[in-house]
């Protein structure tokens, strides 16, 4: 199986400055303070180094499988209407805590045909609410084969930053890092009714490893 493209080392380049910047104030504590006071700082640069790192994943070649988008739990599938193009559709979930790898991949192998930004709330992201009231960033990706999938970022309690580096027009591969959000948030995918969906609630998924459903 292939490994996804990866054009980052390890650490997402989203946290580069944050990373730099935790790492240089625990330093300065500890060089005009001491060790003692600036061990709490310590701890603060190490979480936010674990949060920011962006590891490769490999890429499930089974024909029609839609992959997990973030690594984090399931907390919704259900039958929806798509706010977003109008339409009945399946809708999958993942919630990511502050713990969780949050860089977001692509589930499909598809062109952008829209992308459309919402300002909005900052709800806890694991509420139902929240897929329809918090800041959010939708991508409505066409397959080859003509099915609409739509992938929506969404920013949580404390997320106060989406960032998506594809556009109309572009194409994604599966499995393809398209954005990250910063911190703590939920990614929504909609797909056309029918699709098999392989995911329950509560379920843990890994961005890209796992086959949240597949097309029949």
């Amino acid at each position: 199986m292939p490994t996804s493209y990866y054009p980052h080392p390890i650490i997402a380049r989203e946290g580069w400055p944050f990373i730099a910047g935790a790492f240089a104030l625990a330093l300065l504590v500890h060089l005009f303070a001491g060790w003692l006071w600036a061990l709490p700082v310590w701890l603060i640069a190490l979480f936010v180094l674990q949060f920011f790192r962006d590891p490769p994943r490999v890429i499930p070649v089974l024909a029609g499988a839609v992959l997990a988008p973030a690594d984090g739990r399931i907390v919704a599938v259900d039958k929806v209407q798509d706010p977003f193009l109008a339409r009945e559709a399946l809708k999958v979930s993942v919630f990511m805590n502050v713990f969780n790898v949050h860089s977001n991949r692509s589930p499909v192998d598809g062109e952008i045909r829209d992308r459309q930004y919402f300002p909005g709330n900052f709800l806890n992201a694991s509420l139902p609410k929240a897929s329809l009231e918090n800041e959010r960033n939708a991508l409505w990706i066409k397959t080859e084969d003509g099915r609409d999938v739509t992938c929506v970022q969404i920013a949580g309690l404390i997320a106060k930053r989406i960032v998506c580096h594809v556009k109309p027009g572009e194409n994604l591969a599966r499995g393809q890092r398209f954005g990250f959000i910063r911190f703590g948030s939920r990614v929504d995918v909609y797909l056309p009714l029918g699709t098999k969906v392989n995911v329950g609630i509560g379920d843990k998924v890994r961005a890209t490893e796992t086959i949240l459903a597949e097309f029949r």
